[in-house]
């Protein structure tokens, strides 16, 4: 039987239109990158949209219209939601007894056929057109989706309790009609009905990003994203400048990223949020990083970690002098362990200073600067400064230069315990990762005492946790031994009100924790490969983020799902 996509090929080569080099490349493309042949093609500049229409409408014998000069039935076409209508470019038009005629752009694509099918009941006759008069047509035959969306939106919002702490900045007088639409009722509503799903929710960031008919919001729960609300386009305007109004930025700017903070009372507790607008090529995008005080866990011994790891990274953070480093992707917690392990060695006795960019949390009792390099406050320069405080601990935000890393080494080496972050995937390869920043092997062994990779997993919803038989092949592939499972049971979150029907609750941390011993520093002077570093240091006992990772599986703690998400296979 010949597939569609072999028609279509058929069709295009034997009427000459493309050329087997051609299609040798766009089938290249769609492998690479997804998507349909004909759009791939159409994209390329291989073929021209009308010209493959005409080819597609005679090789498969199916009428071709021009949507303009076409009555569309709008009993019929509403049939079906716009959404469906959008996402699959097509429009019904008229119904001849169990029979709906259906306008597609691709009448190849069964799936959309087979949706139409069952969402109406009817059988599906396609007949073709442009895609682009097909949009044109769903926008003037649909209602207007975004009619009494905004009322609908207030209406629907409960009494908020959500009050903007510090005072507005006085808005210049060219500014003043954005100004005025910003601070309108609605969108004033809208705003901060965002701002307390966030919170509300638990969510780490959320993003609101222009699309070109409609504005999406997404929040990032436990590290995932998840989209939320879809706004109309015609918001957007109103409420980047809602938050650019109570984050002191420039709301006439709209051409240059900017960065701002705000705080906000929201059920009694204050929260913090990071604001971040970019501009793109369909309006800004807004990033606002939520910094929940209530729900941040500075305190060490509920990082998650196992009783192991917290029980080596308490005894490094009490050494006098050297330096630890944390390492792991964006959004693993890195800096959260740093305010952690600054929390636990804390004392009247001790001056500690960070550096960072920007500043998380205010740690009562810590002196903590904000990098501003756009004034010459840079990592490098703030610690040259820090250094002439007689601290006793130095947190730095990020090692992203050698300037930065060698007077790190060198404060480790004069006697201060300095804490910093790295971006490795493994702890190992931080040691080869400052060595390629120019960074001696022997200033390392002198200096570096520990490098933590770090990584954060879901955790079981525990109001709707359930068990589930896993199979011995399963056990066999993961590389567990059998022997030590009592039961071939794993568990898993089933979804409820509690964890919005996610089935995950909170997060833990993993940490794979790589101590200098003797014989791991020898490897480091003779510049030893990464993968021998982590050989060697799982001989004297260090776990890795699977092994971590496997050890909370089998507690029930998180899913097998969770691990394989953020874990790499040991080799």
């Amino acid at each position: 039987m010949v597939s569609l996509k072999e028609r279509l090929i058929n069709i295009l080569i034997n009427n000459k239109l493309i050329t087997q080099e051609q299609l040798d490349k766009a089938i290249a493309a769609q492998r690479e990158k997804g998507g349909r042949l004909s759009e791939i093609l159409v994209n390329m500049g291989f073929i021209k949209e009308d010209d493959l229409i005409s080819a597609l409408s005679v090789g498969l014998g199916l009428p071709l219209i021009d949507l303009k000069r076409f009555k569309i039935d709008l009993a019929v076409a509403r049939m079906i939601p716009v959404e469906v209508a959008r996402y699959y470019q097509i429009i019904p038009v008229s119904q001849m007894g169990k029979t709906i005629t259906v306008v597609m752009a691709d009448p190849l694509n069964i799936f959309a056929i087979d949706h139409v099918s069952s969402l109406t009941g009817y059988k599906i006759n396609p007949i073709i057109a442009n895609s682009q008069d097909i949009l044109q047509a769903i926008e003037l035959v649909y209602p207007d989706t975004t009619k009494g969306a905004i009322e609908k939106l207030v209406k629907e919002m409960t009494t908020t309790s959500l009050e903007l702490i510090k005072e507005e900045k006085e808005i210049l007088p060219s500014d003043q009609e954005l100004s005025r639409v910003a601070r309108e009722a609605p969108v004033v509503k809208i705003t901060e009905m965002l701002l307390k799903k966030g919170v509300e929710k638990r969510a780490s960031d959320i993003l609101i990003e222009p699309q070109e008919k409609k504005v999406r919001v997404r929040l990032r729960i436990d590290g995932v994203l998840q989209e939320e609300e879809i706004i109309p386009k015609n918001m957007h305007a109103a409420i980047v400048s809602r938050i650019k109004v109570i984050s002191d930025l420039n709301i006439a700017e709209h051409r240059l990223p900017q960065d701002g903070r705000f705080k906000v009372k929201i059920q009694n507790k204050e929260v913090d949020f990071r604001v971040s607008v970019l501009p793109s090529s369909l309006g800004e995008k807004v990033a606002l990083r939520i910094l929940d005080k209530s729900q941040a866990v500075l305190d060490i011994e509920k990082l998650g970690f196992s009783i192991d790891a917290v029980s080596k990274l308490k005894k490094v953070a009490k050494l006098p002098h050297g330096m630890i480093l944390v390492c792991g992707p964006t959004g693993s917690g890195k800096t959260t362990t740093l305010y952690a392990i600054l929390k636990f060695v804390d004392s009247p006795q001790k001056n500690i200073v960070t550096v960072e960019d920007p500043v998380e949390y205010q740690l009562e009792g810590i002196n903590q600067v904000s990098v501003r390099p756009e004034i010459g406050l840079t990592f490098a320069s703030a610690l040259r400064s820090i250094l002439r405080q007689d601290p006793n601990i130095i947190m730095i935000g990020e090692i992203r230069d050698f300037e930065t890393v060698d007077i790190a080494i060198k404060s480790a080496l004069t006697g201060h315990l300095v804490l910093s972050t790295l971006h490795t995937t493994t702890s190992a390869g931080a040691i080869a990762r400052l060595i390629n920043m120019g960074v001696e092997p022997y200033l390392l062994n002198a200096s570096l005492i520990c490098v933590v990779a770090q990584r954060l997993v879901r955790k079981i919803c525990p109001y709707c946790k359930e068990e589930y038989p896993i199979k011995k092949e399963i056990i066999e592939t993961l590389k567990l031994d059998p022997g030590s499972i009592k039961k071939f049971v794993f568990f898993r979150g089933r979804g409820c009100r509690s964890c919005f029907n996610l089935g995950y609750s909170g997060r833990l941390g993993l940490a794979e924790i790589l101590l200098l011993t003797p014989r791991v520093r020898e490897l480091i002077l003779n510049r030893a490969q990464e993968y021998a570093i982590k050989q060697q240091a799982r001989k004297e006992g260090m776990k890795t983020l699977r092994e971590e990772g496997m050890a909370l599986v089998l507690q029930g703690e998180t899913t097998i799902e969770e691990v394989l998400r953020v874990t790499t296979a040991d080799e």
